[in-house]
């Protein structure tokens, strides 16, 4: 699941990017200059804003940045407080939040602002990935090494046996302190919590109830429920998958010792109920959320080595004791399945994050923590000893949040390794969609379709019913052969009373094998990548089956329109298992909304309340922007400066 965090008080001033020159070209140094030494003119802001009618570009954004470095120049505390005062001055948060969630992130964010250089690749990407304001940067993918060829065998065929049971469950957000009775109708980004007497309970019209909502986090007796649903449905179960997000969203209140007591008391309950999980670590793990450094940027940035120790403790239980090193060190492992020739491997995609702000270095690092050699090397012994192996990770890699560069590499690595690659398995979306990787992205079809990301909905309801899925499974081969999801609806009224009722939502097999020709419907085989690929072409050639997939995603809740340009954007995000090609293309604001632009992931994945009160208008609030320039002004004014050149820093002189 993901968070936005600092990004809206950044956006604020956003519009001032569309005021210059065309997207592909950086502002000449010159013209910088003259901005820099008008930016104490009365009447700037009225210059710009005058110019706000055509595209975004790369010089508005950089025309931002020097405003924004000039306050990060002044250290973290000026920069923080400037950051409160516009949130608050936009009504981005409630004050509360604002405060709480700059004095976690602020320090970072003004670390990166203050070292990008005004000429870099990196500053354009962040203007991209993080603005909205600028084309992401051609991709600069790592030049890799394979050990060895690609062997020619292609997937094995299906051995016929009983299949295994794989469970796959993902983004819990348990709120400890979620309140029964309690006002579901807050103002803040996760609800259900007694934040002022207005919201405790007796007070309320809109009471939560004992088992959720959907616009709160999930309860401790929802998140028992699922477990004990698990046991029903599944009783034999070989082993479960969760791809991540454990701590609640309430982002502008965690601190280490809170995340370490709910990620503890999430483990015991895992244990407690499951024999074997296999887990990877989520954004939310960290606090502060999302900002996980690599080991090169650790000693002088929030280091998530605490993270990784906690998780070791718990992991290696069902990892073995070898995976420990890798765990600690890098927040990934390779695992042997005790009970046949597969290998679990769990990436950390916080690496690839585009809101992990500790990713943006005017020296971007290409593989981070060596986490991609490493899988090659993971992925190449695997492939020596004839075994299959699951990736599994929070992030989707094809993801529109995924980071192209790391994305572009990775799917370089998937494709030397596909006949190896039996599944991958991610989470944080929150929605029930899939990607597909290919080895021609100019011609994607059925012929080449290498690989398949199963991409999981959430237990926490924010974004559709509480949900989680079980895998039918080649005991032999380890291929998948079918995906049940499983889904408790929150509209039957015995959901609030005698519990939610679990019920199986859907077979991938039975539902879209049923759309092929000829359809699929033999028990032994595999959903190859090629199946997938043919889904993907009866849902864009029938509205009314891609209509009831878009109501999968959010297992029946809330469905939302997609056609057009929006239904072509959601058959290619299926097909965009490599980030380039995923036709996400980031707009002023659109980085800051919740994702109800269906055609890239319906429904939010980190806190719709935050996204929807972003949507005001804040890329168009010209108070915002004013606000930030007189900020500047005055800082400098009080510095007693002259000017401000954003290489040097205020000048004197």
């Amino acid at each position: 699941m993901r968070v936005t965090n600092l990004v809206p008080l950044l956006a604020a001033a956003a519009p001032v990017a569309r005021a210059a020159q065309g997207d592909s070209q950086p502002v000449a140094r010159a013209e910088l200059m003259s901005l820099e030494h008008s930016l104490h003119q009365r009447g700037l802001v009225d210059d710009i804003w005058n110019k706000i009618k055509g595209a975004a570009t790369c010089g508005g954004c950089e025309s931002i940045l020097v405003l924004l470095k000039g306050i990060a120049f002044f250290g973290d505390g000026a920069f923080v407080g400037a950051a409160k005062t516009l949130c608050k001055l936009g009504k981005i948060q409630d004050p509360d939040v604002c405060d709480g969630l700059l004095d976690r992130e602020g320090p970072t964010v003004a670390r990166v602002i203050n070292e990008l250089s005004m000429y870099g690749r990196t500053q354009k990407l962040f203007c991209g990935a993080i603005l909205g304001l600028c084309d992401i940067p051609a991709v600069q993918p790592l030049d890799l090494k394979f050990p060895s060829e690609k062997p020619n065998r292609g997937r094995p065929t299906p051995s016929g046996n009983k299949p295994l049971k794989v469970v796959h469950f993902s983004d819990i957000h348990v709120d400890h302190h979620y309140t029964v009775g309690s006002n579901t109708a807050c103002n803040k980004p996760i609800c259900c919590r007694a934040y002022t007497k207005d919201d405790a309970p007796g007070t309320t019209k809109n009471p939560a109830g004992p088992f959720g909502d959907h616009k709160c986090d999930t309860p401790v007796n929802l998140e028992q429920s699922m477990y004990k649903a698990i046991k029903e449905a599944v009783p034999d179960v070989a082993f479960a998958l969760f791809t991540g997000d454990i701590v609640d969203h309430t982002i502008w209140n965690t601190t280490k010792e809170s995340n370490i007591h709910d990620i503890s008391d999430a483990m015991t309950i895992m244990d407690s109920h499951l024999n074997t999980v296999y887990g990877t670590v989520g954004n939310h793990e960290m606090s502060p959320v999302n900002l996980i450094p690599s080991n090169k940027y650790a000693e002088k940035s929030n280091s998530a080595q605490w993270v990784y120790d906690l998780l070791a403790g718990y992991w290696v239980k069902w990892t073995g004791k070898e995976t420990k090193s890798d765990i600690t060190s890098i927040g990934a492992y390779s695992a042997k399945y005790p009970q046949g020739k597969l290998r679990v491997i769990s990436l950390n995609t916080n690496l690839y994050y585009r809101h992990n702000f500790e990713m943006y270095h005017d020296d971007m690092e290409k593989d981070p923590n060596g986490q991609f050699a490493w899988l090659v090397q993971q992925l190449d012994a695997a492939e020596k000893a004839g075994d299959r192996a699951y990736i599994m990770g929070h992030m989707p890699m094809g993801d529109m949040d995924a980071l192209h560069d790391g994305s572009h590499t990775f799917d370089q690595i998937v494709n030397r390794y596909t006949d190896t690659i039996a599944a991958m398995f991610f989470g944080h979306t929150h929605v029930d969609h899939f990607e597909l990787h290919y080895a021609d992205y100019n011609n994607r079809s059925y012929q080449n379709a290498r690989a398949m990301s199963y991409i999981a909905p959430s237990l926490t309801p924010t974004s559709g019913m509480p949900s989680f899925r079980v895998y039918d499974v080649d005991p032999e081969t380890f291929a998948v052969l079918d995906s049940v999801q499983y889904a408790a609806d929150m509209a039957n009224p015995a959901f609030q009373t005698t519990g939610p009722v679990w019920t199986q939502y859907y077979s991938a097999k039975a539902t879209y094998g049923a759309l092929l020709s000829p359809p699929l419907t033999a028990a032994s085989a595999e959903l190859t990548p090629a199946f997938w690929h043919n889904v993907t072409v009866a849902l864009e050639g029938d509205e009314a089956e891609f209509d009831k997939y878009l109501a999968r995603k959010s297992r029946g809740w809330n469905p939302q329109a997609c056609t057009g340009d929006c239904y072509k954007n959601e058959i290619c995000a299926l097909r965009g298992g490599r980030a380039e090609n995923n036709c996400y293309k980031a707009t002023p604001g659109l980085s800051l909304t919740k994702r109800d632009q269906v055609g890239n992931n319906a429904h939010d994945d980190c806190g719709e309340s935050t996204s929807a009160m972003v949507l005001g208008g804040l890329v168009t609030n010209k108070e915002v922007l004013e606000k930030l320039q007189e900020i500047f002004d005055e800082m400098g004014e009080k510095a007693g400066a002259k000017s401000f050149d954003p290489e040097k820093g205020w000048l004197y002189e």
